[in-house]
C-alpha cells in the first residue's frame, strides 16, 4: 500500500493525524462548529493544538456540546465547576471568556443570520487556496485574520487575537494551508467546491 504524505505537524500521534485527515481545512459552515473551535482556539492560546485536542472531549462535555445559547445562560457557580475538572486547560479567564463569547456569537447571529455567513465574508465567500511547500513559509497572521480579529474584539469577544483567528480560519477551511504534496490538499479543494453555495455567503 502506498504511503501518504501528510502535513508533517500532524505526525506526533494518532488523534493528531485522524484530525488533519478528516477536519482541518474542510469548510465549515455550521454555527455550532463555528463555536466549537472559538472555544477551543481560544483555550489554545499561549498552549499547542495537540494539547487541545487531547482535551476535547473535556470541553464538548463542559460546554453543553458547544451550544452557545446554552453556554450564554452559563452562571459562575456553573463556571467555577468547569474549572475543577481537569479534562480542560483550567485557566480562569479563558473558562469565563466562553460565556462572554456565546453571547457576543448570539449577536452575530442576529446581526447577520448566522456566524457562519458573518466570518465567510472575511474572505471573500470562498476559500483562500495557497501554493505552500514548506510550513516554514505560512505566516502566523494575514491581512484577513487581522481583519477578522480587529472586528471581533470591537464586538466585544475575548481571546480573539489575529494568530488565533488565522488557526480558525485554517481549522475551518476558509484558508487552504495544506502543502501542495499533501494527500488532503486537492481533496479538501474539492470540499470547498462542492459545499459552496449562494447560501452560504
Amino acid at each position: 500500500m502506498k504511503e501518504v504524505t501528510r502535513c508533517p505537524w500532524c505526525l506526533g500521534f494518532d488523534q493528531y493525524i485522524q484530525y488533519h485527515d478528516e477536519e482541518w481545512g474542510v469548510p465549515v459552515y455550521d454555527d455550532r462548529k463555528h463555536f466549537e473551535f472559538l472555544i477551543l482556539e481560544g483555550a489554545q492560546a499561549g498552549l499547542s493544538w495537540a494539547t487541545i485536542l487531547k482535551k476535547r472531549a473535556g470541553y464538548k462535555r463542559n460546554f453543553a456540546d458547544f451550544d452557545p445559547e446554552k453556554v450564554a445562560r452559563f452562571t459562575e457557580r456553573r463556571l467555577e465547576k468547569i474549572l475543577q475538572d481537569p479534562g480542560i486547560v483550567r485557566n480562569r479567564l479563558k473558562v469565563y471568556s466562553a460565556v462572554n463569547n456565546a453571547k457576543k456569537f448570539l449577536e452575530v447571529q442576529k446581526e447577520f443570520g448566522s456566524f457562519s455567513r458573518y466570518i465567510w465574508s472575511f474572505v471573500g465567500g470562498k476559500p483562500i487556496v495557497n501554493k505552500w511547500t514548506t510550513t516554514k513559509k505560512i505566516a502566523p497572521t494575514t491581512r484577513e485574520s487581522d481583519a477578522l480579529s480587529k472586528d471581533l474584539i470591537k464586538r466585544g469577544f475575548k481571546f480573539v487575537g489575529s494568530t488565533v483567528m488565522y488557526a480558525h480560519m485554517q481549522a475551518c477551511g476558509l484558508v487552504n494551508d495544506h502543502l501542495e504534496d499533501c494527500f488532503r490538499y486537492k481533496q479538501v479543494g474539492r470540499a470547498g467546491k462542492q459545499t459552496r453555495g449562494p447560501e452560504n455567503l
